[in-house]
């Protein structure tokens, strides 16, 4: 078991569902069960996920748990980089969350790669 609030790559999945929660506030009222909602599902399983994994008894299912992390935040990206080319969220809004994602996505296969040689 892992110290989660000592695993940077929680804090920051954590800072980056906070801002992509105010990103969203200013889409659209007919959005708010489709791309809206989705855009928060996906924000909120990156953290939610890795704090499963490091909430897990052994390192294997802790990597398992990281892979889905990663996997919801490609589609966090996929999901901002739609909601900018419908002008929902302006290009530096969205660069902005884009720039976390990819920190974030880096910082797991950082830790993925760590715990396989553990």
């Amino acid at each position: 078991m892992h110290n989660l609030k000592e695993l940077s790559v929680w804090n920051k999945a954590m800072v980056l569902t906070v801002e992509v929660y105010k990103a969203v506030t200013t889409f659209p009222v007919d959005e708010r069960f489709g791309l809206t909602s989705q855009i928060k599902r996906s924000a909120v399983s990156v953290p939610s996920n890795i704090a499963e994994g490091a909430g897990r008894n052994n390192v294997k299912e802790f990597i398992h748990f990281l892979g889905i992390s990663n996997g919801s935040s490609f589609e966090l990206q996929t999901q901002i980089i739609l909601a900018n080319k419908l002008n929902l969220i302006s290009k530096e809004t969205s660069n902005s969350l884009l720039n976390k994602i990819d920190e974030i996505q880096k910082m797991t296969y950082g830790l993925i790669k760590k715990l396989k040689n553990y």
